[in-house]
């Protein structure tokens, strides 16, 4: 039995990484062996066994044979006589294809490490096009090796396109899609995974609503860029940069879905794509199994953005009706999301990158007046039931009021 140390663990470590999992490969061995040796078996569709001791996943060596459709439609062979070399050649990256062994000799039959060291991601062998899943796994790996210089090699690039025109990718399920694109969510560069999807066709087929907004003007007066599909790039890219926290740049996603609605004949206004983008958000979320988190806060920034562009032309009625909708006074954690959400929105426009946007502190100000007003003081009143509440959002109105009334815009 020999054991190595394989895939990402030996990827990161030679780009000088953090390493968070480490996965083994075992040659020469047999599932018998190993529950003899105290490792316990874990996997379903192939013998996969955790360590007695440090809990780490051991797998067998095994090839694998395509026998029908999908990702799933693969036949694995493990024997003590498959290699380490055989075993490496069904990933689907030369990076991920790679090895070390006991004694720290590197096994690398596909170049892996000269790829690592051009930042290039490039695909195994053609066996490459045998699982769909592959597409959204190389988008995710661009977006998260993207700030250290890595970029897809054409050939890559060209087989990814021929996957989605083969039909392929619809065989996806829809948890398989929400976990790539969760996992690309949290990468440094959420952008990049969505364009290398358009790029090779896959976006229309696994987010037709997203694809849609691509080639839809919008006014140049309030977006530069013009284009819709680039302007919600320009936002998720946007909201990367103010938030690490992955349901922001999903409401940053979604946010402006209604715009590839609109009547072409009031193009380029898009007049009440508010409620149009929520609707999609709410199909979107029923499609793929989005956690409640991200489509709360999604609906919310869909419907509300516009409320919080105009932030300086509401009435204290209408915030204190945006506070109520965001559930700002039992989760003011959401709100503080919504904020953030919105000023990806409006720094996500061509030569807006850096634009003053003070609208967030003056919301963010007026929640947190409003929130100190004392709401105790209607329960001692002698009220009761529904009079308490309509006692307690007299006293809020009151409040936001007095705010507005007093607020100095910035100096320009």
């Amino acid at each position: 039995m020999k054991v190595y140390l394989v895939g990402g663990a030996v990827r990161d470590e030679k780009l000088g990484l953090a390493v968070a999992d480490r996965d083994w490969c075992v040659v020469g061995s047999t599932p018998e062996k190993l529950k003899a040796l105290g490792y316990k078996a874990v996997g379903k569709d192939f013998p996969v066994f955790l360590h007695p001791e440090s809990g780490e996943e051991y797998a067998l060596a095994r090839t694998e044979r395509k026998s029908g459709s999908g990702y799933h439609g693969f036949q694995f062979f493990t024997s003590p006589d498959v290699t380490i070399e055989e075993d490496l050649r069904r990933r689907d990256l030369t990076i991920n294809a790679m090895a070390v062994d006991d004694v720290g000799n590197l096994v690398d039959p596909f170049d892996g490490l000269r790829d690592l060291n051009e930042r290039t991601l490039r695909h195994v062998s053609e066996a490459f096009v045998e699982d769909p899943l592959r597409v959204l796994r190389v988008a995710r790996f661009a977006a998260r090796y993207k700030s250290h210089g890595f970029s897809i090699a054409s050939e890559t690039i060209q087989l990814m396109s021929q996957m989605s025109e083969s039909g392929e990718l619809d065989e996806l399920t829809p948890a398989r899609i929400w976990k790539e694109t969760e996992s690309a969510l949290c990468t440094t560069a959420p952008r990049e995974y969505f364009e290398t999807l358009r790029d090779c066709g896959a976006l229309c087929i696994v987010f037709p609503e997203l694809d849609a907004l691509f080639g839809i003007p919008q006014p140049e007066k309030w977006h530069p860029e013009i284009d819709c599909g680039v302007h919600t790039m320009m936002v998720v890219e946007q909201a990367g940069l103010l938030s690490a926290d992955p349901a922001i740049r999903f409401a940053a996603l979604v946010h402006d879905l209604g715009k590839a609605t609109t009547d072409k004949n009031l193009l380029p206004a898009h007049h009440g794509h508010e409620k149009r983008s929520a609707d999609l958000v709410k199909a979107l979320s029923s499609r793929l199994p989005v956690p409640k988190e991200y489509r709360e806060l999604a609906l919310l920034v869909a419907e509300f953005h516009g409320h919080c562009h105009r932030a300086f032309e509401l009435k204290a009625s209408t915030i204190l009706k945006l506070m109520k909708r965001a559930d700002v006074f039992r989760r003011p954690e959401r709100f503080e999301k919504f904020l953030l959400a919105c000023e990806a929105d409006a720094r996500g426009r061509k030569g807006l990158e850096d634009r003053d946007y003070s609208q967030v502190d003056y919301l963010r100000n007026a929640a947190q007046q409003v929130s100190q007003v004392p709401t105790a003081q209607a329960g001692e009143s002698g009220l009761s039931g529904a009079d308490i509440g309509r006692a307690i959002e007299a006293m809020r109105l009151t409040c936001l009021k007095k705010f507005v009334k007093a607020y100095q815009p910035p100096k320009r």
